[in-house]
């Protein structure tokens, strides 16, 4: 095992993955993120680009992380005069050459074999991406709270759906993706979006007809809670912070999907996106721009997924209202906001129309598939 130097890049390695990490300062733990990913037997190419930030210090900061034979290190320079994550990722898979791809946050780790079980599983399946499964990081570096996303149907693991296995609410391709499939697709990250920059990717990956596996009882993608300034925690207006969702709804490759397809999608994108919105900017945030962007988003998914607010529960379709209708009190409509995370009530587990209680996206069979992942 040698060191990391100052030429990172071994030309005569043969990766079977190419794996890119973003980093975008020179405090971020890259190479806590780098060990991790080489702490396996398979061959990869650990691709860090460094983003509006001077390569010789990224360097400095993986001087001591040791490369197994087989695998290799190298370091990129990206300055795109953007925040986007997606500049450097789009730039380290353009740079991969290896038959799959991963990314991956600088300040996550993957545990020890993940990259290992995610080839093995491709390799049995033949499966163009594989998803990782997901859990917290804890102290010490083991993994703790698992991420419950995507909540697929109970003990699928190969052959998986973008419908039946509700594969929109994993919002990141983390996991193996096959190269050539991403090229055929044309898929890279969304340039300039500060965030929700690779929902577009997997939205269109899920409802490819790819072969899609899941590595469900495997070696955990681990995410770290100790970087305090990751973009993805930064309050932005609605029309920054959903631009991502208007995109690709009016996006002629989403308009031609199935109509159980794009309600798929938009309910999540309610769920998760839009409602979401409301847990974490205070009622000073909340004025009629605001509240107008934030409706507009709201129809526009309703438009092209036309009654796909019927399997929300009836404490979601009080915040869907409130935020429908902008002329309702901010105060009313936070509380509403407050009142969906109160899991376990009757509100929070019924649709209005008992009718749909047991469809596939209403609460109580997408909680008890949560549950299982």
């Amino acid at each position: 095992m040698d060191p990391v130097g100052v030429s990172t890049t071994d030309p005569a390695t043969d990766p079977v993955v190419d794996l890119v990490v973003a980093v975008h300062t020179a405090e971020r733990p890259v190479a806590r993120a780098v060990a991790s990913a080489l702490d396996c037997q398979v061959p990869v190419r650990v691709t860090v680009v460094a983003h509006h930030v001077e390569p010789a210090r990224i360097e400095a900061n993986l001087a001591g992380v040791a490369v197994p034979d087989g695998s290799s290190v190298r370091v990129l320079a990206l300055s795109d005069g953007t925040r986007s994550p997606a500049g450097p990722f789009n730039h380290g898979l353009d740079a991969a050459t290896a038959p799959f791809v991963g990314v991956m946050g600088s300040d996550d780790r993957l545990a020890p074999g993940a990259l290992d079980s995610w080839v093995a599983l491709q390799r049995r399946t033949g499966a163009s991406v594989v998803i990782a499964r997901l859990a917290h990081a804890v102290a010490g570096g083991g993994a703790g709270r698992p991420v419950p996303t995507p909540p697929a149907r109970p003990g699928r693991s190969t052959g998986l759906d973008g419908v039946r296995d509700r594969l929109s609410y994993r919002s990141a391709p983390l996991g193996l993706l096959e190269r050539a499939t991403l090229d055929r697709l044309g898929l890279r990250f969304t340039p300039g979006l500060e965030v929700g920059e690779d929902v577009e990717v997997v939205t269109r990956l899920w409802f490819s007809g790819a072969p899609v596996a899941f590595d469900r009882r495997g070696p955990a993608y681990l995410v770290e809670d100790d970087a305090g300034d990751r973009i993805t925690y930064v309050s932005r207006p609605v029309d920054a912070e959903l631009a991502f969702v208007e995109r690709i709804v009016d996006a002629p490759w989403f308009l031609a999907y199935s109509g159980a397809q794009r309600s798929a999608a938009a309910v999540k994108f309610l769920r998760i996106h839009v409602f979401g919105l409301l847990g974490n900017r205070d009622e000073a945030f909340w004025d009629d721009d605001e509240r107008r962007s934030l409706a507009r988003v709201a129809r526009g998914l309703l438009d092209v997924a036309p009654g796909c607010e019927r399997v929300l529960s009836r404490a979601d379709r009080a915040v869907l209202d409130a935020v429908l209708d902008p002329a309702v009190p901010v105060a009313d409509l936070l509380a509403r906001g407050r009142a969906r995370r109160r899991h376990g009530r009757p509100a929070t587990l019924l649709p209005r129309d008992v009718r749909q209680a047991f469809a596939r996206e209403a609460p109580l069979r997408l909680m008890a598939a949560s549950v299982l992942v």
